[in-house]
């Protein structure tokens, strides 16, 4: 039999067979820290909203991601680079071209814009 076959057969079996086997074996005695909407012990506030988040912090967590998968893909480039020869170095060529076009266009929209309430609030001679 076909070891792909195998395991989409084996595995949701598996997994049926142990999570059955938790709701048969595992005690079940839910209290009313357990039940309620916040586990932590503490009391939801009504009313209170949450603290303001700037989305530049998001915008820049993403971007990192993103240059992040590009070295993550380019590294087997770097080691193989003999072997692909230039087919490959010009698959990673398109392939770094798209990413700068990218990168050029996050410039440009502004995403990786610095303003002036950033640089006064971490700065160093306050």
């Amino acid at each position: 039999m076909n070891t792909i076959l195998m395991l989409f057969i084996f595995v949701p079996i598996l997994a049926v067979l142990l999570l059955g086997l938790n709701l048969l074996l595992a005690t079940h005695k839910p209290d009313e820290a357990k039940v309620s909407a916040y586990e932590c012990g503490f009391s939801p506030v009504y009313g209170q909203t949450r603290s303001t988040f700037q989305i530049h912090f998001f915008l820049v967590a993403l971007l990192f991601l993103i240059f992040d998968l590009e070295v993550l893909l380019l590294y087997p480039l770097a080691v193989t680079l003999y072997q692909v020869s230039v087919f490959g170095f010009s698959v990673a060529l398109i392939f770094f071209i798209v990413l700068t076009i990218g990168f050029i266009l996050e410039i440009g929209s502004g995403a990786i814009k610095v303003t002036s309430s950033y640089v006064e609030e971490f700065s160093i001679n306050k």
